[in-house]
């Protein structure tokens, strides 16, 4: 039988995948990491389905009921906040799971940091401002960032900084900021995206601290960085151009 790491999405029940929601349908076990994913996902198991809340599990107690699943020959949805590809220890499972010859699959969902443009009603790459975007975090005791991971080593290329997982140390991530983007350099959080409880902060380098200290926000947020959340007049995209030619071959 087969494990299949779901990415729940951000918040809002809504934005799981269709795939998504058809496995969770199927599937007479269901894993799924506490208060990150909405319970109205949970409404969408099958009837006397399992249902396990993993928040207080160890990663070897969540593992020991992947495999035991398995063995009984039951399919297992395994189901994570916003994309399993990004910050969601599928790794450390998987590598478990392999070890034990266990199936799995991953099926990816919308990711906090697509919600959180979408709440902001930015693109994060525009012509002619930024066209990369950097997905990071920063150091924790459970996770050091890895040599040259730095926010200011990433800062200095000018890209659209997208950091996870740091908004309770939003004082050490402005101070990193300062160089390489400057005090003016538009800069926007937002907590729960997509939820009912959604929290949007929006300033610059210099003044976004005392809005997130104000506002109370500790987790569950990203931290938007970036030219492209104030960019105006910039060319327009060569794709939809009048001069482009459309002529298939």
């Amino acid at each position: 039988m087969t494990v299949r790491f779901i990415g729940a999405g951000p918040g809002a029940a809504d934005l799981i995948t269709l795939r998504g929601a058809r496995i969770i349908g199927e599937s007479p076990v269901c894993l799924y990491a506490g208060s990150l994913v909405p319970t109205e996902l949970l409404e969408m198991c099958p009837a006397g389905a399992e249902i396990v809340d993993t928040a207080r599990l160890s990663l070897d107690e969540i593992t020991e009921k992947l495999v035991a699943a398995h063995r009984v020959g039951k399919d297992v949805a395994r189901l994570h906040s916003g994309d399993p590809s990004i910050y969601s220890a599928v790794a450390e499972q998987v590598r478990r799971l392999d070890a034990e010859g266990v199936d799995y699959e991953i099926v990816p969902g919308v990711p906090a940091f697509a919600a959180a443009a979408a709440t902001l009603g930015r693109e994060l790459t525009v012509p002619g401002v930024a066209q990369s975007i950097i997905l990071t975090r920063v150091s924790t005791l459970s996770t050091a960032m890895p040599d040259g991971e730095d926010l200011a080593t990433l800062g200095a290329s000018g890209a659209t900084l997208v950091i996870h997982l740091a908004a309770h140390r939003i004082d050490q991530v402005v101070l990193e900021l300062r160089g390489p983007y400057g005090g003016d350099c538009p800069v926007a959080v937002v907590a729960f995206a997509s939820r009912p409880d959604e929290i949007v902060l929006r300033g610059t380098v210099d003044s976004i601290a005392a809005q997130v200290h104000d506002a109370g926000v500790t987790k569950t947020a990203v931290i938007v960085v970036g030219r492209v959340l104030g960019a105006a007049g910039f060319p327009d995209s060569y794709l939809y151009s009048a001069t482009r030619s459309r002529v298939t071959h």
